[in-house]
């Protein structure tokens, strides 16, 4: 199924999937989250979305969105920003990204999208490239049935909807700077070469894409019409050089 990738706004907030819109794993200091009577997680579609804001308004960029074309639905989204910004990211045990790094949180697709995964890893490191950004970095999760609660302390305060598989970031690019049996931090450095190459990519689809509207227009314009004018622009010269 083809996907179109496009960058979040805050036209494309309410697009979003419902847990997207409200899951403010990495945007909210755990500290200061309130306790959830309910004993589930907490959400906050409100403070998702002031984040979002802030992030463009500040920032940039800082997400991805893959749409189905037939469908126009969002059927995965990347999220991305500097550490500063993303108070999750000081709680892992391979913590902190590094200071030359954009951290990538999360990145997701619907089944039967799979394809669009790498779309959206690709947009992200187009986007971060031509920016100038030096690296991308990203705590990976390592899924595992074998895995207990007595070995993983904090696992009722992880989202794993909302972090990326660690065998998925590798298939990128990603390298491995910090191990970890659960949850290592993978970094992709960002070659200089990769926005120029980016940027003649993106260039040469433009050009592509007027030559159609050229040839889509030339089509338009037949024979027949092309003569009448013709003959038309000979019958005034005519006229102007009786006169």
């Amino acid at each position: 199924m083809s996907v179109t990738i496009t960058p979040l706004t805050m036209g494309g907030f309410e697009s979003l999937s419902t847990h997207t819109r409200r899951c403010v794993f990495w945007e909210m200091d755990p500290e200061l989250i309130p306790a959830n009577p309910g004993g589930g997680e907490f959400d906050s579609e409100f403070d998702k979305e002031a984040w979002v804001s802030m992030m463009l308004l500040e920032w940039g960029t800082c997400g991805q969105l893959a749409i189905n074309t037939h469908t126009g639905k969002v059927v995965g989204a990347a999220f991305y920003g500097p550490p500063r910004s993303v108070p999750r990211s000081l709680m892992f045990p391979t913590s902190p990204v590094s200071a030359d790094a954009v951290i990538l949180t999360s990145l997701w697709v619907d089944p039967g999208f799979d394809g669009a995964a790498d779309e959206l890893a690709t947009a992200v490191v187009g986007d971060l490239t031509r920016r100038g950004v030096r690296a991308i970095e990203s705590f990976g999760i390592v899924r595992s049935a074998h895995t207990t609660s007595a070995e993983e302390p904090d696992q009722e305060s992880i989202c794993p909807h909302c972090m990326i598989d660690a065998h998925f970031l590798k298939g990128a690019g990603f390298d491995v700077v910090s191990a970890h049996h659960r949850y290592p931090r993978l970094r992709l450095e960002l070659d200089d070469d990769l926005g120029w190459k980016a940027g003649v990519e993106s260039a040469l689809e433009k050009l592509v894409v007027m030559a159609a509207i050229d040839v889509a227009g030339r089509e338009r314009t037949a024979v027949p019409v092309g003569q009448k004018t013709w003959v038309g622009q000979k019958t005034r010269l005519r006229r102007r050089a009786g006169q």
